[in-house]
Order: C-alpha cells, then structure tokens, then sequence
C-alpha cells in the first residue's frame, strides 16, 4: 500500500468518526532532510571535526574528482 492510499483511508477513516483529518504525506519532508543534517552537524562538533556546510562539501567533491582524459 503506498502513502497516498494508506492517507485517503485515515482520511475516510476521519471523516467517519468526526476527528480532525492526518496531514497530507510529505508535508514536512524539507523540514526533516533539515533536521537531519543539523543533527549530523551538531555531531561533527561533538566529535571534534570541522562542521563545514552541505552545500559547499558537495562543490567540493565535484572540483576535486580526478577527470578521464
């Protein structure tokens, strides 16, 4: 059963019983992917290592990777 199924039953489901209907799925995807990566951030300072940011690590990898000839 996939997410979208599983949410229009407990909305169904909701709606019956006169309860407020679930958030939509994905809704806070953003907001988790975030968290996460603050939670890894936070690790790195904890663990003694630089907490350098995502976006530049990234650009980073792709500059230094050996190209074919």
């Amino acid at each position: 059963m996939t997410a979208i199924e599983q949410y229009l039953i407990d909305t169904y489901r909701a709606a019956r019983h006169q309860d407020a209907p679930p958030r939509p799925p994905g809704r806070h995807d953003v907001a988790a992917v975030r968290a996460a990566r603050t939670y890894a951030q936070f690790r790195a300072v904890v663990d003694g290592r630089a907490a350098g940011h995502p976006w530049r690590a990234a650009v980073r990898r792709l500059l230094t990777r050996p190209r074919p000839c």
